[in-house]
């Protein structure tokens, strides 16, 4: 047997599918996608939300030069530099935020989104200008290195893309099951191209470790979905000892902190029926020490202390705790195209479908789950440590961009402020994907030398997010008394480029319908 397909094996009792051989291929940018980038852009009369923290300012005018900010002119630029702009977008009475960071991306299949611009043109209409895919393909070829490469050459319409790859896969070099092949795999991970290394720990300790401190030592980032497979050997706590950069999910942290030993699972458990994996992932909670205990600060003053990073991904089980809210969300008819919605229906075989009997004890439960998660980091954010934003698209109702302004809300759940949870989604994930490469990120604020990443919108969202999603916002007009929907990002800026988001939504619209025509002929 080939070793990819050795190492999709392993990959598979996580929950993953082999993606490359069945993606279409992404098309060329059409000359109607994106106007740009100009010699000079100016963006007029814009409240600004610079991403590092720091509260709203405005009007100010913003002057891009190709494809970085040159100038910030509070007040208004002067008309001798406003005369030399190519183009002027008026943003008057609107926001302008940094271009939001994806940590935690993948794609499609074949089965469910084969096309990887449906993704791609949903993450730039909700404002995500940068994803990290963990990884956007497993198995043999490197579409994903293509994309990126396209993706930054700006020849299709996508996110900036930065590819990390499942440890194991892709490489004919034997399956890296010791700690010298664990390094060499990792050495030639880095020389095709990936940035990063998303393991799974179903590797020992001494193997994990080694390709740990080689990534370090290639620069290349570490991210780990600590699945319960491997978490009896290597918990969060082993694998940030061991050098690992970030946990994604919230496996491994309640393993780490349980009142007494193993975790427990009842006799009739089985991980590869995922409605007994899930139902059974929120019966950790009790079983861990509570909030405010020795064993629960030590473990939180550990993590800070580490320089890990947290990418919690709420959102993506956030189904468990109301499967009928999240099947019936607002943006499901209009943008959900059909073989997605196949893919979430309850089902035997589709990782993440796993409500074939989803009850009320099993949401209970989920939401008592998440009481904990929240304050676990809560209490890490407050004490220091980094968290970012990550969706983890494409499962369990959680659709390409609206899932992403999905974990801006949960962040916001688990205690963020507003301008704490623009900073996850901005600077923070920024910095999380170039701190490994020794290297200053360059977007993530608004600031003079940074690259034109940014999104305009016509409302605050510091007072609401859900002014960010595609459909935007319903409410009540209190001097018409009509009901009107507000909201939405008006432009997506990547590189200097102005992606019009209505355009963009108008396009995956337009997918969904003609899927639907082709079912019904």
């Amino acid at each position: 047997m080939k070793v990819w397909k050795v190492a999709l094996a392993a990959l598979a009792t996580m929950g993953l599918q082999p993606l490359a051989a069945q993606m279409e291929r992404v098309p060329d940018r059409a000359s109607d996608e994106g106007e740009g980038p100009f010699g000079k852009l100016l963006i007029r009369g814009a409240t600004v939300i610079e991403g590092s923290g720091a509260p709203p300012a405005g009007p100010v005018d913003i002057m891009v030069e190709g494809n970085r900010i040159a100038a910030l002119y509070p007040g208004g630029a002067p008309d001798s530099e406003a005369q030399g702009a190519q183009r002027v977008v008026d943003a008057a009475g609107m926001y302008v935020l940094p271009g939001f960071v994806d940590v935690h991306g993948h794609n499609g299949d074949e089965g469910k989104a084969a096309q990887p611009s449906y993704g791609y043109k949903l993450w730039l209409a909700h404002g995500v200008t940068t994803v990290r895919g963990v990884s956007f393909y497993f198995g043999p070829g490197t579409p994903d290195l293509s994309d990126a490469s396209r993706s930054a050459a700006n020849t299709i319409t996508a996110p900036r893309l930065i590819p990390y790859i499942v440890f194991g896969d892709k490489w004919s070099g034997g399956n890296p099951d010791t700690p010298a092949k664990a390094r060499e795999w990792v050495r030639w991970a880095k020389t095709q191209g990936y940035w990063g290394v998303k393991f799974f720990n179903s590797s020992s300790p001494e193997v994990l470790g080694a390709a740990l401190d080689e990534a370090k030592k290639q620069k290349m980032g570490t991210v780990a979905h600590l699945a319960q497979t491997g978490v009896a050997e290597v918990n969060a706590r082993t694998a940030v000892e061991l050098g690992l950069g970030g946990v994604t999910h919230f496996y491994g942290h309640f393993e780490s902190l349980l009142k007494d030993g193993l975790p427990y699972y009842p006799e009739n458990y089985n991980y590869f029926d995922e409605q007994s994996r899930f139902a059974w992932v929120a019966q950790l909670a009790p079983q861990a020490v509570e909030p405010g205990s020795e064993k629960w600060d030590e473990y939180i003053d550990f993590l800070v202390d580490s320089g890990v990073t947290l990418s919690p991904t709420f959102n993506i089980y956030s189904a468990s705790r109301d499967v009928m809210a999240a099947k019936t969300r607002d943006w499901h008819a209009k943008y959900t195209i059909p073989s997605l919605m196949d893919f979430y229906a309850p089902s035997a075989t589709n990782h993440g479908s796993y409500y074939k009997d989803w009850t009320t004890e099993d949401e209970v439960a989920w939401r008592k789950f998440y009481q904990k998660w929240f304050k676990l980091t809560k209490e890490f954010h407050e004490r220091g440590g980094r968290v970012t934003a990550g969706s983890d698209p494409g499962y369990i109702y959680q659709t390409w961009g609206f899932a992403y302004i999905g974990e801006l809300e949960m962040l916001r759940e688990a205690g963020l402020s507003p301008l704490a949870v623009i900073r996850a989604a901005t600077i923070d994930g920024a910095r999380e994907i170039y701190e490994p490469r020794g290297e200053a990120p360059p977007m993530g604020r608004i600031a003079v030398g940074q690259l034109a990443d940014l999104v305009i919108v016509p409302e605050n969202p510091l007072a609401n997010f859900k002014v960010l999603y595609g459909t935007g916002h319903t409410r009540l007009n209190r001097e018409d008394e009509t009901i009107e929907q507000v909201g939405g990002v008006r432009w997506t800026i990547k590189d200097g480029i102005i992606y019009d988001a209505q355009q963009l939504l108008a396009d995956v619209a337009r997918m969904a319908d003609e899927q639907r025509a082709a079912a019904q002929q």
